[in-house]
């Protein structure tokens, strides 16, 4: 008799899982009470990408010139028409979605899933009604939401979260943001390409200050805000907010607080809306997960070990609900459900966080994968580090995207990959080949040997590689 497997939450982790269940043999249900596809594709990765790409064509449009074109009239952005196709892209993903479950025959349950007993979760349906679900085994991948602060609580209007501002019906004239990570500074860019005079206020010395990020990276970062007249401010945070009809009154001050500089003294910024852009918070609320008995940290993150599986035999945890102490991206999510998928059937895997790339989608993008040099000496490494610009290749030209360069991080004396970072055009892409080094244990001369086609942006990989041999040709 099949194994019975009920997995609750269809986002990255949850359908994936779900799919890996199935394909084993198991008798998958899933339940899911938002639209298939979870934060990544409703909330997160995709609308924003959405966005994105509206932003560069529009950046694109105001620089025809330079590449040739006249525009006759005004291009200037029509958010109903944005977020009508936003909407119709998140649908059609969403759709096939289901389709990947109906195609190896899983039941999926458009509902609330809560655990009643082990063995016995039930689906509250929107008609009020109730069905149980029995399983064997129990994969939970609830996701998360957006940090509230109590101070200045959502309101969906002056105060909004990312997901509010991924619903922007128009283009706020001035917004002040807080908090200068992936999110943050993702929107900075969209909004200020679309006409937003935008601020972002940050807490740390630097934008994206990821411990995988690169500190040349978001030098990089920090000059294009600079050229779009992004402004940003570091070593601060928002003590204060007050609403009017006209907009918020941002009180920002120096963080931490008493710091003695030339920032202590608070400033007040103006602005049509704040958008916070702070850290997540686990859908664990009501689910049953208590009193299933499974362990949560003080912070409510669900605790999994390196099989996935929680301190109750049975029920596998995946994605942004383990929280910060594992990688919250919907590609880790997706890697993390096949571990639990397979364990929850016959398998014995464990998961591996040690090649992970991170993709950003600012303006240019962010991407990188393995150890920062400073990670790297950390580990006792003899560290070497190249870095070529984008601008000494032919394609950045031809494209108008010069800004950024390519960072390839190695062992000195073995000239072992030991990470890549990238900020530059279609670094998110690029990252790929980086990855799949730092996977294989490739050296830079195994790089340097690989032919990369011409012209294309690719070719920064081949020069940074050529740098670190000491053979130079372009960078």
């Amino acid at each position: 008799m099949a194994i019975k497997v009920a997995v609750i939450g269809a986002g990255p982790g949850g359908y994936i899982a779900a799919l890996r269940a199935a394909q084993m043999g198991a008798d998958v249900t899933v339940i899911e009470k938002d639209n298939a596809g979870g934060t990544c594709l409703n909330w997160g990765c995709m609308p924003s990408k959405i966005m994105v790409a509206a932003a560069e064509m529009l950046e694109k449009f105001q620089q025809a010139q330079e590449f040739g074109l006249r525009v006759e009239g005004k291009v200037v952005p029509d958010m109903q028409r944005l977020m009508a196709r936003k909407q119709k892209i998140i649908h059609d993903q969403s759709m096939r979605i289901l389709e990947l479950l109906e195609h190896q025959h899983i039941r999926y349950v458009h509902g609330r899933g809560v655990i009643t007993r082990h063995g016995l979760a039930a689906a509250h349906l929107d008609d009020g009604t109730v069905l149980e679900v029995p399983w064997g085994r129990l994969i939970l991948a609830p996701g998360t939401r957006p940090l509230e602060f109590p101070d200045f609580p959502f309101d969906g209007k002056r105060i909004i979260s990312s997901n509010d501002a991924l619903s922007l019906q128009e283009v706020p004239k001035s917004i002040v943001i807080l908090g200068g990570g992936v999110i943050g500074c993702e929107f900075a860019f969209i909004l200020a390409s679309l006409g937003s005079r935008v601020t972002l206020v940050e807490a740390m010395d630097r934008l994206l200050p990821l411990p995988s990020v690169d500190e040349d990276c978001s030098k990089v970062i920090q000059r294009e805000m600079k050229k779009r007249k992004i402004k940003f401010i570091l070593n601060r945070t928002v003590q204060k907010v007050e609403c009017s009809d006209g907009g918020v009154r941002v009180t920002v001050g120096s963080w931490p607080p008493g710091l003695k500089d030339a920032q202590e003294t608070p400033s007040v910024l103006e602005a049509e809306k704040l958008l916070v852009s702070v850290g997540r918070m686990p859908n664990t609320t009501g689910m049953g997960i208590e009193a299933l008995g499974v362990k949560l940290d003080p912070q409510g993150w669900i605790i999994a070990d390196e099989r996935m599986e929680t301190s109750v035999s049975g029920v596998y945890a995946i994605g942004d609900a383990l929280g910060p102490s594992r990688i919250m991206l919907a590609h880790v999510a997706s890697a993390e459900g096949l571990v639990a998928a397979e364990n929850a059937v016959s398998g014995n895997r464990a998961m591996d966080y040690t090649v992970v790339p991170g993709a950003i989608f600012t303006m240019p993008e962010v991407a990188n994968v393995g150890l920062t040099v400073r990670q790297a000496r950390e580990r006792g490494y003899s560290v070497r580090a190249d870095s070529v610009l984008f601008r000494t290749l032919g394609k950045p030209h031809a494209i108008g995207e010069i800004a950024g360069e390519a960072k390839i991080v190695s062992d000195a004396g073995t000239g072992r990959i030991l990470g890549v970072h990238i900020v530059g055009p279609h670094a998110t892409d690029l990252i790929a080949e980086g990855t799949l080094a730092v996977k294989m244990g490739s050296t830079v001369k195994d790089l340097a040997d690989t032919i990369h086609a011409h012209p294309t942006v690719s070719e920064v990989m081949a020069e940074a590689s050529f740098k670190a041999l000491d053979r130079s040709l372009h960078g």
